[in-house]
């Protein structure tokens, strides 16, 4: 009983790591390499502490968000499926959390077994004893991010222009800046083009774009102030805010206000007509077999100073039942324009205020591990065109009849062996007015490393069908390492054969395409990624180069 509670102390203390399982250790940082349509494959240092169905993370701010599951892995590199719909792309940062157990520091005055004490006499109260009996950590300082540089380039046998283009990134944070409660924030991307240089100098933000850039003052365990930009991973449909959110925590409960502006909905640069504000409740619980957390948000959204939305938002999460994970989330909007039954006109001013609730998007989730190597999820989409009514007032008859867009998607994934997996996933999709739904199957099987040769080699066949052509796309590729994890590889091979309904001709297209990664010292990387497109008559071709530090 005693070194149980050892143990609970221990996972009270550690904060951000929330799937069952993964006990956190000393994070372990990979880069994604490559994203495809299904997979993200990232590269480590070295795999020896991951294992197929360990979780990777992403850091956003202070919190750990699941991310990614590994569905196979080769010495330095995994192959990965997201979580969630949360777009991740090449260079990002991810975390492997080693399962080992850190010791703990108490206060010499009051040991460990005072701790146990009153865990077993107050037990509804056990992480704020825990807060105040454990001595906190002396705050350290800790730089992170990556800075990039990437070229575009596009070329063709056609009649269409070539085409240049640059990419320049850099993400840097610093958490306790001089063992302060400080922390900072930024990714900030730069792109421009042979073309577009006179657009960029009328206004810097046709190329600048800032996607995070924000302080975080922590005064104490419970009230947190940030200022800036940034996404809030809470509310995170609602997207960036320019302002000042604060957090007031007291578990398990977390209470939010936030006031700003939202980016400009052209360039995505600032634009303080567009005030924001509202407020959001958020519950966290860890369970034995897992850990649920719901937020609940209202948020007003306005236009040089009229209404532009107002809306609530509801997200769910839980692993409370073993093997089992729900993801679930709600907009309401509470406020919209009608036309009256007797308006024959399109006059966007005769239009009536309506409050009353309507649904504009619904999302779920559900995914099970039926067994150790086999997993099934399914999920369902609804939604309707978000309307911002004074930002789309021009053209906000065309929106008023949009119907809802609903899907679904299955998925299965199995590994019968290690380092053998094979998936297949489903979507159906539909609105009432196509003249038929959109469907297709994706499937493949991906040995990582292949004995004797130490290759990987991915199989896949795509089916697809939608209202103006159907389509079969067959793809192998391989991959491999060389010079211990030095240089990585990588070769696909894609038929895609497509028929245009309407017009009854067919497409037949052969596309190559070949990566290389050379880790030129331990956090600085170059890339060179080659795509080619091959027709009949015409050719298309597209490289990709980036060179990427991490720190």
């Amino acid at each position: 009983m005693k070194y149980f509670l050892y143990i609970i102390i221990f996972l009270l203390l550690v904060s951000g790591t929330r799937v069952e399982g993964q006990t956190p250790g000393e994070p372990q940082e990979g880069t994604v390499s490559y994203v495809t349509s299904q997979n993200v494959y990232v590269k480590f240092n070295s795999t020896k502490s991951i294992q197929i169905g360990d979780t990777l993370f992403l850091k956003l701010g202070n919190d750990l968000v699941p991310a990614l599951e590994v569905t196979n892995l080769s010495s330095i590199s995994c192959v990965c499926k997201p979580l969630s719909s949360r777009q991740i792309a090449v260079s990002t940062v991810v975390l492997s959390i080693p399962k080992v157990v850190t010791p703990i520091v108490v206060v010499p005055e009051q040991p460990v077994e005072s701790v146990i004490q009153q865990i077993e006499q107050t037990p509804a109260m056990v992480e704020d004893t825990i807060a105040e009996t454990i001595e906190p950590q002396k705050r350290a300082q800790d730089l992170y991010g990556f800075a990039s540089i990437a070229a575009f380039s596009d070329f063709s046998n056609t009649s269409a222009d070539n085409s240049l283009k640059m990419k320049y990134t850099l993400s840097l944070n610093m958490k306790n800046v001089a063992r302060s409660r400080l922390s900072w924030e930024s990714y900030i991307t730069f792109v421009h083009s042979d073309r577009n240089w006179n657009e960029i100098q009328s206004d810097l933000f046709n190329g600048l774009k800032i996607y995070n850039l924000s302080v975080n003052y922590e005064f104490n365990q419970h009230f947190t102030l940030l200022i800036g930009r940034k996404i809030n991973p809470k509310i995170s449909n609602m997207g960036a805010v320019d302002g000042v959110q604060f957090e007031m925590r007291f578990r398990p409960m977390t209470i939010g206000i936030l006031a700003g502006s939202r980016p400009d909905y052209t360039n995505y640069g600032f634009n303080f007509d567009l005030l924001q504000f509202g407020v959001f409740v958020s519950h966290e619980q860890k369970t034995k077999n897992g850990f649920l957390q719901t937020t609940l948000a209202f948020v007003q959204q306005m236009n040089s100073g009229n209404v532009d939305r107002r809306f609530a938002y509801l997200q769910h999460t839980n692993s409370v039942v073993k093997n089992l994970t729900f993801f679930g989330s709600v907009e309401v909007d509470f406020y919209q324009l009608v036309r009256s039954a007797t308006d024959t006109t399109s006059n966007p001013d005769s239009l009536k205020k309506d409050n009353s609730p309507k649904l504009s998007n619904l999302y779920l989730s559900l995914r099970y591990r039926i067994l150790k190597r086999l997993s099934i999820a399914f999920s369902y989409n609804a939604r309707k065109n978000v309307i911002y009514y004074e930002t789309y007032k021009t053209f906000l008859e065309n929106l008023l009849d949009a119907e809802t867009l609903q899907g679904y998607q299955l998925q299965l994934t199995f590994n019968p062996v290690k380092r053998l997996s094979i998936g297949a996933t489903g979507a159906y999709r539909f609105m009432p007015q196509d003249p038929k739904p959109t469907k297709n199957l994706y499937t493949y099987v991906t040995y990582s490393q292949i004995p004797g040769v130490n290759l990987g080699a991915t199989g896949s066949f795509i089916i697809l069908e939608t209202s103006y052509l159907s389509g079969k796309i067959y793809g192998i590729g391989i991959s491999k390492d060389f010079f211990s994890g030095k240089l990585y590889t990588g070769l696909t091979y894609r038929y895609l054969d497509y028929n245009y309904i309407s017009s009854e001709q067919k497409l037949i297209q052969n596309v190559a395409e070949l990566s290389l990664t050379w880790r030129i010292i331990r956090k600085l990387a170059f890339t060179v990624y080659y795509e080619g497109t091959f027709e009949k008559v015409n050719q298309f071709n597209r490289i990709y180069g980036q060179l990427n530090f991490r720190f």
